[in-house]
């Protein structure tokens, strides 16, 4: 699963999260969501900005947590076998 790790950038940067906040153009709810990767999609216009203000590439903001990933497909085949098998 991807994950982005504006948190872990902004503690590298000596930043707070309010700081980012300010530099930013989006609601503080949705502001949260991203910062605490409970959103299912970001736009191409604030992985710019986050990029730009954070000094980073697309690369550093963004990880696949590929051991989370691996259980929930493991997750979803035993539910599809759980539901075959009935």
């Amino acid at each position: 699963m991807a994950r982005l790790r504006i948190q872990e950038l902004l503690q590298e940067r000596g930043k707070s999260r309010c700081w980012l906040f300010g530099q930013l153009d989006m609601s503080y709810q949705n502001y949260r969501r991203m910062l605490e990767n409970e959103t299912k999609s970001i736009s191409k216009e604030n992985i710019e900005a986050l990029c730009q203000i954070l000094s980073c590439s697309p690369n550093d903001l963004i990880s696949l947590d590929e051991k989370q990933e691996d259980d929930e497909n493991e997750n979803t085949i035993r539910r599809k076998h759980k539901c075959l098998s009935k």
